[in-house]
């Protein structure tokens, strides 16, 4: 460290040294148009004398104005064409201005890049990654262009993700154009009255034109990658329906109603019901048994709240039928019938895509000009030894149980194995929660973890952290987990087993390998930035893409999937996952958005972090929901909110003020400065905010104003 620190005072040094005798010599003096033509004729008679020294002389100057950022490279090449003529000019600047640019790169490299990705990097984010994947296209654009002062080329390419090998061939390239230009100029110097001379409109107007050739030339090469992929096809010579989209859950429903709304005709294929996951096995009856559950906990919290002690018999049939009943409330919403009057086309079947414009479905085939791929994901169901032989349940399935179990077992802790555990001891059973992680909802931060644990085991819920199942046994009415928990063999018996160990993507049957439509590791299908899979005309969206496994993320990606399908053409759309918020609807809840602290820490992101308990707060005291607290970091020294972590009752709904802010830009001193109603949960905010201004507050000017006050006083 004291190395690297000692090389930044040495570079610092030597570019002030190099400052202090350009200016001290007054060498600006002699880089000017007039000083070149009145001493033309004696830099040839000294080239003449010793050719070989001057070029040397010539070369070293170059460098060192270039590599300085000095005013003065423009003159130099025209010197270098008025001594040593067109192709050995041209031979020397365009290696000296290259090496010399590239000194000015590693420059700013060093003295500047890490504190400009520091303080400035979550701003920089999308350009580092446009500059990661794009750089070289971008740099060669800008040099073929020579309004734009190169120095500040160099200094601004020493920030950004790019090699220092490739900054040196893209340079030397994208500059030859414009050097060969002034270079021949310099061997015309006395016919040049200004400098201005060199370079007309049209000749500015060839350049830029040069610099949207790399552009040109990628789209054109996007183009022919597109007909080779499609070239084995035969394409329709007219299309049943604009888009047909596959699924018909969050992000089929969506991507239907987005294409709808454009006035385009569309297809929805679904081969079991309409809403998917999310409203028939998922978000929608989770949330109606948590709602049964917590019914049951406030009932046997009476005595606190001065109420006589109430029995809670929960009638588990009821509360099952009840989720039902939820789900039938809401189904109209993803109905058929709502979706045909839209104007969607729907249709029932299992769906396989037979060409880059074909889906078969029933027999029949539907052709279409993009296709939308939205087929969601199932539970997981891992691969252990005896699993097979159970009855198992699922997120899934569970909602067809209709009796109690007296022992549930639940493996996986991540948010819906949380939410159902606490739900289903809450009704009445005795809950085991497996995982193999060292912690529940490992997604975040610690704090919080640790608080829903401890409530979950209050609730009477039994927690096996670092705990893998082995095996599974069903032996007469008994059924057992043979599991290593904590490198000791334990046995954990059940009567009902839950896996909520992840969800897989539905890939299967839809010819995706017969089309060579890639997918990743993780059985998503693999799409680029717009949603666009590598059969330009199919898109995906939803769970089958990741990363993302929410419903409100499925949505948000349907946008971008179906505004890209049918109006890509015109222009295209990068999907924005800058601000995702999500949340696990335990008891308390858990909510968050953007980086969390373990988050910062893994990815060297540098925080400030500012924490508001809620047992202080009014509303949660007089409701007796006085547990948990808002996290939120800040970028150093700023207001700026990198993450926000809310722990408490209701935290889902108070999270969403926090989502706007990031998305709009806004920091903790206009949370600070809005009105929030009092006495309500979401002051938990606004008191957070206040937390971190109490902690900048600025003391000397408060001492100040302490003696003021006095004076004033008398």
């Amino acid at each position: 460290m004291a190395a690297g620190k000692s090389v930044k005072v040495g570079i610092i040094a030597l570019v002030l040294a190099g400052f202090f005798a350009f200016w001290y010599f007054d060498l600006q003096s002699l880089l000017s148009f007039e000083e070149l033509r009145g001493r033309s004729d004696d830099l040839q008679t000294l080239r003449d004398a010793n050719p070989l020294m001057i070029a040397m002389i010539f070369f070293g100057l170059y460098v060192a104005v270039t590599g300085l950022s000095l005013p003065g490279a423009a003159i130099m090449t025209l010197a270098g064409g008025a001594i040593f003529g067109f192709w050995t000019a041209l031979l020397l600047v365009s290696f000296a201005s290259s090496v010399g640019a590239t000194l000015a790169f590693l420059v700013s490299r060093s003295l500047l890049r890490d504190w400009v990705q520091t303080r400035f990097g979550r701003q920089l984010k999308a350009l580092n990654e446009g500059f990661a994947k794009d750089g070289a296209f971008y740099l060669f654009s800008l040099r073929l262009v020579p309004v734009f002062p190169f120095f500040v080329i160099n200094l601004i390419s020493g920030l950004l993700p790019i090699s220092t090998p490739r900054f040196y061939w893209v340079s030397q390239l994208g500059m030859l154009p414009a050097t060969a230009v002034f270079v021949n100029a310099g061997t015309q110097l006395g016919q040049l009255e200004s400098l201005s001379g060199i370079l007309s409109p049209a000749l500015l107007g060839s350049f830029v034109l040069l610099a949207v050739f790399p552009f040109i030339a990628r789209s054109i090469l996007g183009r022919l990658k597109s007909r080779r992929q499609l070239a084995r096809f035969t394409k329709p010579k007219k299309f049943d329906t604009n888009v047909v989209v596959i699924g018909a859950g969050s992000a089929g429903l969506v991507a239907s109603l987005i294409a709808a709304t454009l006035k385009a005709k569309v297809t929805l294929i679904e081969r079991h019901k309409m809403g998917g996951d999310c409203l028939n096995t998922g978000c929608v009856p989770s949330k109606a048994i948590l709602r049964s559950a917590h019914v049951a906990e406030e009932m046997r919290r009476a005595p606190e709240f001065g109420l006589a002690p109430v029995e809670v018999s929960v009638n588990f049939p009821a509360v099952m039928e009840r989720v039902q009943a939820k789900i039938a409330a809401i189904e109209p919403h993803d109905s058929v019938e709502r979706f045909t009057s839209l104007g969607v086309d729907c249709v029932s079947g299992d769906a396989k895509i037979v060409s880059p414009w074909e889906v078969e479905v029933n027999g029949e085939r539907i052709s279409s000009r993009h296709i939308i791929i939205a087929s969601g994901a199932r539970a997981r169901v891992p691969d252990i030894e005896g699993l097979e032989n159970l009855d198992y349940l699922t997120s899934d399935t569970l909602w067809e149980i209709r009796e109690l179990p007296k022992r549930f077992m639940v493996l996986g802790a991540g948010p819906i194995g949380c939410e159902l555990a606490q739900a289903m001891a809450s009704l009445g059973s005795q809950v085991t929660l497996v995982t193999h992680a060292p912690r529940i909802m490992p997604r975040e931060d610690e704090d919080a973890s640790a608080l829903v644990h401890a409530r979950l085991e209050k609730k009477g819920v039994r927690i096996l952290t670092q705990c893998e199942p082995q095996s599974f046994s069903n032996m007469d009415s008994a059924q057992s987990a043979q599991c290593m928990h904590n490198g000791e063999a334990i046995t954990v018996e059940f009567d009902r087993l839950l896996l909520a160990v992840g969800r897989t993507p539905n890939i299967e049957g839809m010819g995706l390998e017969e089309l060579g439509i890639r997918t990743t590791g993780r059985g998503t299908i693999e799409v680029d930035d717009y949603l666009q899979t590598d059969i330009p005309t199919i898109f995906a969206c939803g769970d089958i893409v990741g990363p993302y496994q929410f419903t409100h993320t499925a949505s948000h990606q349907a946008w971008f999937a179906t505004v890209n399908a049918l109006l890509g053409h015109l222009k295209r759309f990068r999907v924005d996952y800058s601000v995702i918020p999500w949340a696990t609807f335990t008891s308390p809840e858990v909510a968050r958005v953007g980086l969390s602290e373990d988050e910062a820490k893994a990815q060297n992101v540098p925080y400030e972090v500012t924490r508001y308990g809620i047992d202080d707060l009014d509303r949660a005291i007089a409701d007796s929901e006085d547990e948990g607290f808002v996290k939120v970091l800040t970028e150093p020294g700023r207001d700026r909110i990198l993450g926000a972590t809310i722990v408490s009752a209701h935290a889902g709904d108070l999270i969403p003020e926090f989502v706007l802010a990031m998305k709009h830009g806004l920091g903790l001193n206009k949370i600070l400065g809005t009105i929030h109603i009092y006495p309500t949960m979401s002051e938990a905010n606004r008191f957070l905010a206040s937390e971190w201004r109490k902690a900048r507050k600025p003391e000397k000017v408060l001492a100040w104003l302490e003696r003021y006050q006095t004076w004033r006083r008398g």
